[in-house]
């Protein structure tokens, strides 16, 4: 995923390859808006940027300022480097420009998408964030998938590989 410098957003020090490689394209949104005056309306979206968008939402979850500065920590547990706060703008990118690109590959968000995007307010695209890996698709299977169905709906999108990388992980 690359982003475009244009837009004025200030990125920080993209992590060490091996970082991005392990986490497979994964990024995690959460976005947290005022709700009344002692609460926050708290929506979450995991997004594969590389191949199959909204992988999963929730939201939106009324919770407390206490429960939301305990729950960031948890939220963002499984990434080696810290989170990193972006403007709404840049979040809705990510968010909806990755259902977008899925979308063009064959691929529908999570059920919950919906009801979780109307936290991101209206997006008027076009994303300023290029997704995919090196100019194309790249699917790492994850334990909810079906690989062999994913990999057949790209193959259908993109045609066969080399027009499309993909990585299955054994299962036990």
């Amino acid at each position: 995923m690359a982003v475009d410098p244009s837009r004025g957003w200030a990125v920080e020090a993209s992590p060490p390859a091996d970082d991005e490689e392990n986490a497979g394209g994964l990024v995690s949104v959460l976005v947290a808006r005022k709700h009344r005056w002692d609460r926050v309306s708290v929506c979450g979206f995991l997004v594969d940027v590389y191949c199959l968008g909204v992988k999963n939402a929730f939201g939106p979850d009324i919770r407390t300022d206490v429960e939301l500065a305990q729950f960031v920590p948890e939220y963002y547990a499984a990434y080696p480097a810290a989170w990193q706060d972006v403007p709404i703008d840049l979040a809705a990118d990510i968010v909806f420009g990755a259902v977008k690109y899925a979308r063009g590959l064959g691929f529908e968000p999570h059920a919950d998408f919906v009801r979780a995007a109307a936290q991101l307010g209206a997006w008027d695209g076009p994303p300023a964030i290029t997704f995919g890996r090196d100019g194309k698709p790249f699917y790492q299977s994850g334990p909810y998938d079906n690989p062999r169905k994913v990999i057949e709906t790209l193959g259908l999108a993109v045609g066969p590989p080399p027009a499309f990388d993909y990585l299955v992980v054994g299962r036990a």
